[in-house]
């Protein structure tokens, strides 16, 4: 599996992406899209004894930063209606997988880097970690389905004083609201991602499938 913005490693039935960009913090461009869209629709689908996926980003400041805000200044309202789309198709792709997807959250998580993250089936937060909407200080707002998932994960109530406040949160805060699954010390977290996938792979691999399948019903 080759990308431009991706790195890969498959061992011991585990699929880790790292989003390569730290540079620019790991924002998602265009081709970072393309890049998640190859892999999720079509690369990792055909990977024999797959038991899960890790998402993490490279370098230490970063999981991702958001989205790439130097790609929306020629944006008319039809392009932004179709960017925007983009991103919802490839992150239902993600949250529609079916095996399980963890995001490793190694830094900040912020606009599209939230809803990446939120995406993924489950969240792994290191102590710096970093969560936040702060679109709304763009005049903007969530695009990629961030409105929806950080209602469910977090309550109505609190996500819309995140979302309107543009309010970021630290590890320890994201997951006492359930929006991270546990908080481990700087630079463990694939490692706790790993390891909750070595324990799911122990299990019926159909019935994990059609859980995914139920509970994303809801």
């Amino acid at each position: 599996m080759n990308y431009k913005n991706l790195v890969t490693e498959f061992e011991n039935g585990i699929l880790t992406i790292t989003i390569n960009r730290p540079k620019a913090l790991n924002a998602l461009n265009a081709q970072t899209f393309s890049d998640l869209k190859q892999l999720f629709g079509e690369d990792a689908v055909k990977l024999e004894n797959l038991h899960g996926v890790i998402i993490t980003g490279a370098g230490s400041k970063a999981f991702v930063a958001g989205a790439d805000i130097s790609e929306f200044s020629s944006l008319t309202a039809e392009t932004a209606k179709e960017l925007s789309q983009r991103g919802h198709d490839i992150f239902n792709l993600i949250e529609r997988f079916p095996k399980v997807v963890i995001a490793a959250v190694n830094g900040f998580a912020l606009g599209g880097g939230c809803e990446l993250a939120m995406a993924c089936h489950m969240r792994i937060a290191g102590e710096k970690a970093r969560f936040g909407q702060p679109e709304i200080n763009l005049g903007l707002i969530p695009g990629y389905g961030g409105t929806q998932r950080l209602v469910q994960l977090v309550g109505k109530g609190k996500a819309m004083e995140l979302l309107v406040t543009a309010d970021m949160i630290n590890a320890d805060e994201a997951y006492r609201l359930g929006l991270a699954n546990h908080v481990v010390p700087i630079g463990e977290e694939v490692a706790k991602a790993k390891e909750i996938i070595s324990k799911i792979a122990t299990k019926a691999p159909i019935a994990i499938t059609n859980t995914i399948k139920c509970v994303n019903a809801y």
